[in-house]
């Protein structure tokens, strides 16, 4: 697909689809929940949408003998999906796509095992597929597990800790990636009755029921980065983003803040959150700390080339074992641009023009990652872009190429 933007602003509004983090999350609580509540506008993310259908089969043949749950490429569900198999009746074979087998699951099957989980590898040790088998846990002490390599790992456990007989305390190890979506998990956990708490690196939980009110899915702040980056690119723009709010448990909502420094004004309203270009001004090489806003380090490598603004980026560790190595994949790809990402230490990391040929038609690989598409996707811009394998983007935001459409953007299938 060949995008490009003949416009010189945009605006309009953005029908923005709804958090998969939340929603996956409530996703896991409901199933887990002894009453049934209603989940208000689900995600409509491909990731949600597998993990709604693998519980429904879940809930609908309890008990049967090996049932083989396929997420694909859906990192959350299948973390989530090991914690919750293991005090399900029957026995599970958890698999996914050929990039999931090569994505670790060690740490959290290390965890889960120390509570009595019945858990052996179909494959290679510490990588899917898994075969669970359902059985009662019974923690007999508190467990420390890494907090370095997936936060998804952690909420994983949580979720699970209220149905344990006593719940549930975990040390966390490391340097603590993604600190907000424990945080999130936890507090959509209170808003169902569950006690926890989270001070420093120990997080305890107390054995309850979940029980609470129908909820609703929040707009997505990871979505709305894409449209924050064209309008700091394009001045004069003007773009209502629907559904999202200012004050959100989403911790990426910390891009409202980083973006009001490339020049872009956040005003919350009735029905989203509105965002208007005031103009950027250059600065000095930017640090960014991306430890707690991971999943919008390709949008702002991205965005601040196209505005010839150097950074130097740190917090990308998770970055290597998401859909693709992100960091790989985004200095191979900002090089057709003129633009690089440059380490001596593999921890910080020096965005800044380099050395290249730019092409005139960049075309971006997108390494079967939906954040690869959206992120480029901002290259049109300025001049036409190919992006391969456009459709990747199901996997979180499938109206994304539709409402780049509505907003001025042209497509061209080759």
């Amino acid at each position: 697909m060949i995008v490009s933007f003949p416009l010189e602003k945009m605006s309009g509004s953005v029908d923005l689809v709804r958090s998969k983090s939340i929603a996956n999350r409530l996703l896991i609580i409901q199933a887990l929940a002894d009453y049934s509540f209603d989940i208000v506008h689900n995600s409509n993310a491909k990731d949600s949408q597998t993990l709604t259908t693998l519980l429904k089969r879940i809930k609908e043949e309890p008990g049967t003998k090996d049932m083989i749950l396929d997420v694909g490429p859906a990192g959350t569900c299948f973390r989530f999906l090991t914690a919750f198999l293991t005090i399900q009746k029957g026995t599970y074979v958890l698999t996914g796509s050929e990039r999931m087998k090569q994505r670790p699951i060690g740490a959290l099957v290390d965890a889960l095992r120390k509570l009595g989980a019945q858990i052996e590898y179909q494959g290679e040790e510490g990588y899917p597929p898994l075969h669970i088998t359902g059985k009662e846990l019974k923690p007999s002490a508190p467990i420390s597990i890494d907090a370095s390599i997936s936060s998804q790992f952690i909420t994983a456990l949580i979720m699970l800790a209220p149905k344990l007989k006593g719940g549930l305390s975990i040390n966390l190890t490391g340097k603590i990636s993604s600190r907000p979506y424990l945080e999130m998990t936890l507090s959509l956990m209170r808003k169902f009755g569950i006690e926890a708490t989270f001070e420093g690196n120990d997080i305890h939980i107390k054995e309850g029921n979940y029980n609470g009110p129908n909820l609703e899915v929040e707009g997505d702040w990871s979505g709305a980065s894409y449209f924050y980056g064209l309008v700091a690119i394009t001045p004069g723009s003007d773009l209502l983003l629907k559904g999202l709010q200012l004050d959100s448990i989403q911790g990426d909502s910390g891009i409202a803040v980083l973006f009001e420094k490339l020049g872009v004004g956040s005003t919350q309203e009735s029905t989203g959150v509105r965002v208007v270009s005031k103009g950027f001004q250059p600065m000095d090489v930017w640090q960014i700390d991306f430890s707690e806003i991971p999943d919008t380090a390709q949008t702002f490598a991205v965005v601040l080339a196209m505005l010839r603004q150097e950074a130097v980026f740190t917090g990308l560790e998770s970055l290597r074992i998401k859909e693709t190595d992100r960091i790989k994949a985004l200095q191979i790809e900002l090089a057709k641009i003129g633009w690089g990402m440059v380490s001596d230490d593999d921890v910080h990391f020096h965005l800044k023009q380099v050395d290249t040929a730019v092409l005139d038609l960049p075309i971006i690989e997108t390494y079967e990652d939906h954040r690869m598409a959206m992120s480029f996707a901002i290259l049109g811009l300025k001049k036409e872009v190919q992006i391969l394998e456009p459709n990747v983007v199901e996997k979180s935001f499938p109206d994304y190429w539709d409402i780049l459409n509505k907003l001025g953007f042209t497509y061209q299938t080759v």
